[in-house]
This record gives structure tokens, sequence and C-alpha cells, in this order.
């Protein structure tokens, strides 16, 4: 009868230990999807950026497009970067990972520059949109710009 008492008791740590390692794997897959549906959407870091204050300085504006319109990232903000990487992404998935303030504030700078500095919108049109895509697919956002 000892026996048959170990015997179960070995038998029902089994069991518990088996659940202890279900439980755990499960917190881990928590957490492991949980930094994967954050990595879902753009960093929000600068979205306290001013763009007003950068579209209306000629200074700080040059400043950007040129970051766009090179080649590389060293003549990038930090922010000026993080927009560069994000371009082609936010394009192709229509902004789907952006922030609603991202979303706004695209609008702005599209705005603006569509408006008020058409011979700086043009060349980065050309550059992130040669053959006219991304033209053709938001026209009737542009329209309302």
């Amino acid at each position: 009868m000892t026996g048959l008492g170990l015997y179960k008791s070995s038998s029902l740590q089994s069991v518990h230990h088996h659940n202890m390692k279900c439980v755990l794997s499960l917190c881990v897959l928590a957490v492991f999807l949980g930094l994967a549906q954050s990595e879902e959407k753009y960093t929000t870091k600068y979205d306290g950026v001013n763009l007003g204050e950068i579209l209306k300085n000629e200074r700080l504006r040059k400043v950007y497009i040129k970051c766009l319109m090179d080649d590389g990232l060293e003549n990038c903000t930090p922010d000026g970067k993080e927009l560069k990487e994000n371009i082609p992404d936010a394009l192709t998935n229509e902004c789907s990972k952006c922030s609603e303030k991202q979303k706004q504030g695209t609008k702005e700078v599209i705005r603006f520059l569509y408006r008020e500095k058409p011979e700086e919108w043009k060349p980065l049109q050309l550059k992130y949109d040669p053959d006219n895509t991304y033209v053709t697919k938001y026209a009737k956002q542009l329209e309302e710009v």
C-alpha cells in the first residue's frame, strides 16, 4: 500500500509539473505575442515634434528634405532617419502602422508641400513614387489635401 501511495504522489507531482510547464510556456508565448504586436506600429517617440514649426521654417524644412532625398542617413536627424526608413512601408501599407497623430501629421506635411512648396514636393514624389503608383492609389486623398 505504501508503494501505491508513493506512485499516486509521484504521478500527481508529474501532472503538476507538466501543468506548470504549460502555464510557463503560455506566459512566455503571451509575452512574445505582446512584443510582436507592439512592433506592428511605428514608434511614437517623435509624435511630439512640432511639424508646423518645421514646415514654416525654411532652414529646418530643408534639413528634412535633404535627409529624405539623400541616399544615406548621415544628413538626418534621429526623427528624420525614422521617417525615411518608414516611408516605403507606410506608402505600401496605407500607413497601417501609423498612430493617429502620425496620420494627421502626414496629411499636414503633404498638404503643405503639395500646396505651398510644389518645388519641394515634386522631387520627393519622384524619389518615393517614380511610377506614380501611390499618386494613383491615393489620388482621392491627394485631392482632399
